[in-house]
């Protein structure tokens, strides 16, 4: 059997054993390709996540790193959450623990507290505010500005947000290994070689702050969410990446007809990687590995996810 002919079939497996089981397969954008289209759904964390809790679904497999699935569970607490490698972390989630948060609110009393989803349900339970990608810029600009704010964990996003919003934030020092890996000379490079292209850069990036100086109406600091939408509806047909690689599947095949090339070949997440087909397969066909969370954990992180949505 030629391996395309057994990937198929190994894709129909997995179509027809998520059929019997009621389940909905979430894949994030960042999967890999054949993963991304087994699946329901393929989004950004947040995104999948509210699928999740929109489905009618007994069982979610969410293709993705722990703390989506995490979130997915938050929001959907009645569904059976599994993730097909408990293996796949993030080291930007791993890079502040709920005891590092709760000490550093004790030496900023009063301060409100945002943090990305890109983090555990513990450190979430512990926040004022979660944001997104995509909405954090709305997030920041709600707070009073007379009040204080600890946003956390990424260090490029919240530079970013900075230079966007106009306001002073404390900032925990973490990073994304992947994102924090692209830097302004990937861009200054890219910007002599393809002056033709649109550059697409995720505020994650150790390059987001910068880029905006090369700002020209061709440079477009987005999430993976709108860097779709943006390429679906721009009239350009060359776009750069600066993201995970992954997103390029999707890119590609949402906007037929157009070029996408990454800034960085090597921008790959080795924990997003993790997920493969024939785990998909074996978390399906075994219910392994459920993903669980304290219910006073759940219901209090669920809070600061609330107060995001709440914003609109």
């Amino acid at each position: 059997m030629s391996a395309v002919a057994e990937r198929t079939g190994l894709h129909e497996e997995v179509r027809e054993l998520a059929r019997a089981q009621n389940a909905v397969i979430l894949a994030h954008n960042y999967q890999v390709p054949e993963v991304q289209d087994v699946a329901d759904y393929v989004g950004d964390s947040l995104g999948l996540s509210r699928r999740a809790a929109a489905t009618d679904a007994d069982t979610i497999v969410f293709c993705g790193v722990h703390f989506m699935a995490e979130t997915a569970k938050i929001l959907s607490p009645e569904k059976t959450v599994l993730i097909p490698d408990p293996r796949a972390g993030c080291s930007l989630a791993s890079s502040i623990t709920a005891e590092q948060l709760r000490a550093w609110k004790a030496e900023h009393p009063g301060a409100v507290v945002v943090s990305y989803v890109n983090t555990t349900a513990e450190v979430k339970a512990e926040s004022d505010y979660c944001c997104t990608s995509g909405n954090a810029v709305d997030v920041i600009r709600a707070i009073p500005a007379d009040r204080e704010i600890l946003f956390l964990p990424d260090l490029f996003l919240g530079l970013w947000l900075e230079r966007v919003t106009g306001r002073t934030m404390r900032i925990w020092l973490g990073e994304c290994h992947v994102h924090a890996g692209i830097r302004p000379r990937d861009i200054e490079y890219w910007q002599r070689e393809a002056p033709e292209a649109e550059l697409l850069v995720h505020p994650e990036c150790g390059c987001a702050s910068q880029a905006m100086a090369f700002a020209n109406g061709r440079t477009k600091i987005l999430s993976t969410e709108r860097m779709v939408e943006h390429a679906r509806t721009s009239p350009r047909n060359r776009f750069l990446v600066a993201t995970e690689e992954g997103i390029l599947h999707r890119l590609r095949r949402e906007a037929p007809g157009k070029t996408f090339d990454p800034v960085r070949e090597d921008a790959v997440c080795r924990f997003m990687k993790m997920i493969t087909l024939e785990k998909v397969r074996a978390s399906l066909r075994d219910g392994v590995h459920e993903v669980v969370v304290d219910r006073e954990v759940a219901a209090r992180a669920k809070g600061a996810i609330d107060r995001m949505v709440a914003l609109g």
